[in-house]
């Protein structure tokens, strides 16, 4: 089997968020399966540079506004394509956006052409190898089945991974022609939105199946709450939704065997952290004693309830805790954890950025890692945490609550607890939370118990990649006349 898979992003050679990793790891275990997959991606500069050997495979005399080459290589373990189009993707910044933190303000027609040359090689562009599936992710490339739908493309089905419904790419719908397609996509069984142009949407209505990356996200996008305004559309397609929760790549995260790490260790001795924690403690400036390490690897954002954590900070510090908080977003909440940090110096630092190095560093040597998200489809840094023996403190919602399990007097009896979970999602939630957590780890038997059994966890990618591969076969045989809903086919 044959799977074109279209990304904005795969890691390691660019990642923003958890959907690289995903679209990084997905392809490598869905090869046990008989599975091929070629990744279409675009040809930023500092992808153009990771990659060594690169083969022309098409030339493109004018696409979305210059001269484009599709080219084939092999890098990091991937099968891939690359969109060289300077026009669109030869820029500083960011995949989406510039030196100043604004979006692109091309980004319609970025990944327009990422879509548009997808259904082109789902239609036959390359005689040498055409897919049998079309498989996109999020608004970037949700696209490529709307032109498929309007090309000689219509026939080869098509998948849709939802990792995160608030990011729909609305855009006016004046582009419309620029797009190239009949002015009959633009109605309210393709694209239109409030009179604008949903790339999203316009990808919910043409994908033969929708995936989300946790079954309790799949149900709460059909509520008003979770939705964002697209209820109505995937409830109409719910025959054809189905959660899919994600996987780690254990060959990157592991701690066994991780370079980060200043020692490795495994579920059966995880003494070495200590020598992580240490030097965590070191490199971010904080106090070298005893008292809980809270860490946030994340986006700085109001969807990952940072907002929240900035408020009850000090609540935190004050219990006698400790904070890391590594990444990036909204200028607000960084300045707001920025300000926590200068209130408390050697007990609270915020690093702006991100790089894999500290990532793994974080997860290797904190104790808890904090995630108060107000909707989370999946999540990976829960799963990295528990393989790291880093107890998770999480919203219920979304992948949070099905990955994580609440360290309550029957789930500790039961020794199968993992973490603390949160609900109400709000301050007082997990400020409660944080509670617990210190008060657990004041009683080292009670701490080791949930690091050992959160470390034995297993959320690596074979189960998941066998659920795709399930539903893509699952197409094909629908494409041959007996339509199963995705939903069906995968129980």
């Amino acid at each position: 089997m044959q799977i074109l898979s279209v990304a904005s992003e795969v890691f390691p050679l660019v990642k923003t968020g958890g959907l690289g990793d995903v679209t990084g790891a997905l392809p490598k275990y869905l090869r046990r399966f008989g599975i091929q997959m070629k990744t279409l991606v675009p040809g930023y500069p500092a992808l153009l540079r990771a990659v060594k050997a690169m083969e022309p495979v098409v030339q493109f005399d004018e696409l979305f506004g210059g001269p484009a080459t599709l080219l084939q290589a092999r890098a990091a373990d991937l099968d891939l394509l690359i969109l060289h189009a300077p026009a669109l993707y030869e820029r500083g910044g960011g995949p989406y956006i510039d030196d100043q933190g604004n979006d692109h303000p091309d980004n319609w027609k970025r990944f327009a052409a990422l879509s548009a040359v997808a259904a082109e090689i789902a239609g036959g562009l390359m005689p040498q190898w055409c897919p049998d599936i079309v498989h996109t992710h999020d608004w970037q490339s949700a696209l490529a089945s709307v032109y498929m739908r309007y090309s000689r493309a219509r026939h080869v089905p098509s998948v849709l991974t939802v990792h995160n419904l608030a990011f729909q790419g609305q855009f006016s719908a004046g582009i419309l022609p620029a797009l190239g397609l009949p002015p009959e996509s633009h109605g309210i069984d393709c694209l239109e939105y409030h009179g604008d142009i949903s790339f999203l949407k316009g990808g919910l209505q043409t994908a033969n199946a929708i995936t989300t990356v946790s079954p309790t996200y799949a149900r709460e996008i059909l509520t008003a709450e979770f939705g964002m305004g697209l209820e109505g559309v995937l409830n109409a397609r719910v025959r054809d939704l189905v959660g899919i929760v994600n996987g780690i790549d254990t060959s990157i995260w592991d701690p066994a065997s991780d370079a980060a790490l200043v020692e490795r260790y495994d579920y059966l001795d995880i003494t070495p952290r200590l020598a992580n924690r240490a030097r965590l403690q070191t490199e971010f400036g904080l106090d070298s004693d005893d008292c809980p390490i809270f860490a946030v690897v994340s986006r700085l954002t109001w969807q990952k309830g940072m907002d929240m954590l900035a408020t009850v900070a000090d609540d935190l510090v004050h219990r006698g805790g400790k904070l890391i908080v590594f990444g990036r977003g909204d200028h607000d909440i960084e300045d707001r954890l920025a300000g926590v940090a200068l209130r408390h110096p050697g007990r609270v630092a915020v690093r702006l950025g991100y790089d894999e190095h500290t990532a793994h560093l974080i997860h290797g040597g904190s104790d808890a890692i904090v995630q108060p998200s107000r909707f989370e489809p999946c999540g990976l840094t829960q799963l990295y945490a528990l393989r790291y023996g880093s107890v998770p403190v999480v919203s219920r919602t979304g992948g949070l609550s099905e990955t994580i399990i609440d360290a309550n007097d029957a789930a500790m009896s039961a020794r199968v607890a993992t973490g603390f979970q949160f609900h109400p999602v709000n301050e007082d939630g997990l400020k409660l939370a944080l509670h617990r957590a210190i008060a657990a780890f004041r009683d080292p038997r009670l701490w080791t118990r949930l690091q050992h059994q959160g470390m034995r966890a297993r959320f690596s990618w074979e189960r998941s990649a066998e659920r795709y591969a399930d539903l893509y076969a699952a197409l094909l045989v629908a494409r041959d006349g007996s339509h199963t809903p995705a939903s069906r086919a995968l129980g």
